[in-house]
């Protein structure tokens, strides 16, 4: 046998159910089937799927209470006022570059650079 050659295994309805059935039995956890069976974890996963068993999927709980919802929310509404008024700057410096480039071009300058050198404004 070549390192590349991979063995296909076909299993039987009767035996994936019974997997499932052990598994909604909690004689095993799923990990432990795979081990004594020598199945993919991912194997059993679809499994759970085609057969419409969610009750044997691993689910994650999230428990917050009252305050740390209010406080996401709080840090949500805050996030987006910081958002709102980063892109208002972002605007104003584009709207005072345009002005300066206009007052280059009608004063004569050359460039912007030799207009703020003339009125002392910093870079």
């Amino acid at each position: 046998m070549y390192k590349n050659d991979k063995v296909i295994r076909r299993y039987s309805e009767p035996f994936k159910l019974n997997i499932l059935d052990e598994l909604s039995k909690g004689k095993h956890t799923k990990s432990e089937l795979c081990k004594l069976y020598s199945i993919a974890p991912t194997t059993v996963n679809v499994w759970i799927k085609k057969y419409n068993r969610k009750d044997l999927m691993n689910t994650r709980v999230k428990v917050e209470t009252k305050d740390e919802i209010s406080r996401i929310k709080a840090l949500q509404k805050e996030i987006e006022q910081l958002k709102k008024l980063l892109l208002k700057k972002d605007l104003d410096a584009m709207v005072q570059d345009s002005y300066l480039e206009v007052a280059a071009e009608d004063l004569g300058y050359k460039s912007v650079s030799e207009l703020k050198k003339k009125l002392s404004i910093k870079p």
